[in-house]
């Protein structure tokens, strides 16, 4: 509707700033994550896992279809896995919601080329700093009291990871945003990981990276 019911803005002068501050949803996973072993004949398939974004970017227009820009956002990222449903060691289990959550202070740094006013694609880097880490899942099963009666039994565990993590990230973010007459920016990214995640200490660990898409809603405000 808002694509629809909106014109193009239009272009900024060269040599002025813009503030914009933005909030969003990733869609994230981890490359070499395909399945998290719970026993030793149980893995689980992996899914995408969502978080938010939020944060900030200002933007330096060079030309009228050329500009630089650099932000701070708070994301969450990291990996989910599928949920389980069976019998472990003799015992019917149902395991919840498995992810790890990765929190990230993260500072993009971008050059923009405006195709048509309003819209521009996007590269550069990102540089992002671990700011959390935590496997986290729910565990449902039936405990026998040894009187012939069994009772529900919900376990939530959270198991903190930060140390194994490596405590700084750089990715490449490539992108695409429209600007509307409102000053309203919708902007799509996804963040190709560079560097890995997990730090060396695990003999025989894979080596998994970032994969994030992200998609935000900016107000910009020309300064």
């Amino acid at each position: 509707m808002m694509v629809a019911t909106l014109s193009v803005s239009a272009q900024y002068e060269p040599g002025t700033w813009s503030i914009m501050p933005k909030v969003g949803v990733n869609v994230a996973s981890m490359t070499n994550a395909e399945s998290l072993p719970i026993t030793g004949a149980t893995n689980l398939d992996k899914q995408p896992l969502g978080g938010s974004l939020v944060g900030v970017e200002m933007e330096y227009q060079l030309t009228n279809m050329f500009s630089l820009s650099a932000g701070l956002h708070f994301s969450e990222q990291g990996q989910g896995w599928k949920n389980f449903k069976g019998t472990i060691d003799g015992q019917n289990m149902e395991i919840k919601d498995p992810k790890l959550d990765l929190e990230y202070f993260n500072i993009p740094i971008l050059a923009n080329v405006y195709l048509y006013k309003g819209l521009a694609i996007k590269a550069g880097v990102q540089f992002g700093f671990l700011t959390g880490a935590n496997m986290k899942m729910t565990e449902e099963s039936k405990v026998d009291l040894g009187d012939g009666t069994k009772r529900d039994m919900t376990i939530d565990t959270t198991l903190e990871m930060k140390d194994d993590c490596k405590k700084t990230d750089i990715s490449i973010p490539i992108g695409i945003s429209y600007e509307f007459n409102n000053h309203l920016v919708l902007d799509a990214r996804y963040n190709l990981g560079l560097s890995k995640i997990n730090k060396e200490s695990v003999s025989g660990e894979k080596d998994t990276k970032n994969s994030v898409f992200s998609l935000t809603l900016g107000y910009k405000i020309g300064l």
